[in-house]
């Protein structure tokens, strides 16, 4: 009789230690491009801006998708 269990554990750790490097290097790598830093809410801000501009520049009675409905 042959005892599997030490495969399926070594498959475990090894499935765990790749989701885990997989977590890390996408944590690091998005602290390396800027996402969590202080300046990551800037993106939003400045599309609401450009929100904001673009309803000045519609015709009157236009929604805010540009149609009139």
């Amino acid at each position: 009789m042959t005892d599997y269990t030490y495969p399926s554990v070594y498959l475990a750790y090894l499935m765990f230690f790749i989701l885990a490097a997989g977590a890390v290097y996408f944590f690091v790598r998005s602290v390396k491009d800027g996402y969590l830093g202080s300046d990551s809410e800037e993106p939003k801000y400045r599309m609401f801006d450009d929100e904001i501009h673009d309803d000045e520049t519609l015709p009157t009675g236009a929604g805010a998708s540009g149609r009139n409905e």
